[in-house]
């Protein structure tokens, strides 16, 4: 208003120069060059603080907002507890996470190198999957269903046995020699448990003897996965000759055709209980609906009962899962391993030799169970299969129908062994000649 009265006691002049000047800096402002926002630097969200032990680094940033993975890679130490803390995530996440790991127990022997891989739904913060990469050909994926749970998936990628001949001559023991000669550690024991039927190694095993072992080196689409498995083992002791051969049924029998290891029991425990929930890898979840596989088979019986072992082996794993329970995991001869679970009491130690037969825990109601039972799995290859029908080692010999494709086998193995001993014997007969050519 002050304005309007300013106006009509200004003289008429002054009112032309005045509405002049205006449309001057009007028109300068619309005819000024358009310039654009300097584009803004983007600024990442800062990672949170990981343990000091855990190597971490972020994925593909290109990943969608809503899903953006990060990457753990274990060290020694770690632990998930720790991990889960350092990353936000409650324990109960970590519990429901648990829980969907149940039938693998995966998580319960996590090592230096597997790597964990978070999903995180940018908008509220929730994790929405969890990988757990063991090794180049194998993965599991935890996805949540609702805000309680989580399911999981396994990913196995095709893969291929790549042999090599390990060859080598007795100096000392049989661990030294072999390790001396390139066979890990964890096959030599291996190779020791095949042939443990046959020989004592501490005391049969002598100066001069020679060895030749297959060992199968598994190869995925992504790489080498690490994992191992003798497919042949050769000892020649003076005039005598130990043999191991893997089978297609993944036994182990000599060249004859023998086995070398004691028939399995089909069932865990002296009497035969009910089986209250079977084998089904399709089993439907009850209350989601959705695939919740079921690894083992679930005897109903009284807490107390004992558990046999189902065959000779070497205790592996002896646990306690906040849903699992106690629990065993036993590594027999061949590719067989089995596991019992929700045990009131464990009667066996980490590493110790067990024959079939022999009494190894008390059933019982650990973990998280409806009644009192036993879980028992058996595995073939590292994959679990159904302990009331597959094929277990049962014979003490190939059946006859079967013997022409494993003759042909055990043939072409030796072969490969003759060629690396006759390659080792050439080297030997070099060294010394360049030794007698130096003196």
């Amino acid at each position: 208003m002050r304005i309007i009265a300013f106006l009509k006691y200004m003289p008429v002049g002054h009112h032309v120069m005045l509405l002049l000047a205006v449309c001057a800096i009007g028109a300068a402002l619309l005819l000024a060059p358009h310039t654009p926002d300097a584009p803004r630097a983007s600024t990442p969200t800062p990672a949170p603080v990981g343990d000091s032990d855990i190597n971490r680094e972020q994925a593909d940033p290109g990943a969608t907002p809503l899903n953006r993975p990060t990457r753990y890679s274990l060290r020694s130490g770690d632990t998930l507890s720790a991990i889960f803390s350092a990353q936000g995530f409650s324990q109960h996440i970590l519990q429901q996470i648990l829980a969907a790991d149940e039938e693998l127990l995966a998580l319960d022997v996590l090592r230096p190198g597997n790597s964990l891989v978070f999903h995180v739904d940018e908008s509220d913060q929730t994790l929405k999957a969890m990988e757990l990469q063991l090794h180049p050909g194998y993965r599991i994926e935890y996805r949540r269903v609702n805000h309680t749970s989580f399911e999981f998936e396994e990913f196995v990628s095709p893969s291929t046995w790549q042999r090599q001949v390990i060859t080598g001559n007795i100096q000392g023991s049989f661990y030294v020699s072999a390790q001396q000669a390139g066979l890990s550690d964890a096959d030599i024991l291996k190779a020791q448990q095949i042939l443990g039927e046959r020989l004592n190694f501490n005391r049969d095993i002598r100066p001069g003897d020679h060895f030749d072992i297959v060992v199968g080196h598994q190869i995925s689409e992504e790489g080498p996965t690490g994992q191992t498995r003798l497919e042949g083992i050769r000892l020649l002791r003076g005039n005598k000759v130990e043999s191991a051969f893997l089978h297609t049924d993944s036994n182990y029998y000599d060249a004859n055709g023998e086995s070398l290891s004691r028939a399995f029991l089909r069932y865990p425990t002296e009497a035969r209980y009910r089986i209250s929930s079977a084998f089904n890898l399709r089993r439907l979840h009850p209350v989601t609906g959705r695939i919740a596989p079921h690894h083992g088979v679930d005897f109903a019986m009284p807490i107390g009962t004992p558990i046999l072992s189902t065959g000779d082996g070497v205790i592996r794993r002896v646990g306690n899962h906040p849903f699992a329970g106690r629990y065993i995991e036993i590594e027999h001869n061949g590719q067989f391993k089995t596991r019992y679970l929700h045990l009131s009491r464990v009667l066996v130690n980490n590493g110790q030799q067990v024959k079939r037969g022999e009494r190894i825990a008390l059933s019982g109601n650990t973990g998280r169970s409806t009644g009192p039972h036993l879980h028992f799995e058996l595995h073939v290859g590292n994959r679990p299969v159904d302990p009331i029908k597959a094929e277990i080692p049962t014979a003490t010999r190939i059946a006859k129908a079967e013997m022409p494709v494993f003759t042909q086998k055990v043939r072409a193995l030796l072969v490969a062994m003759d060629g690396s001993a006759l390659h080792l014997a050439r080297h030997a007969e070099t060294a010394q000649s360049n030794s007698e050519d130096d003196s």
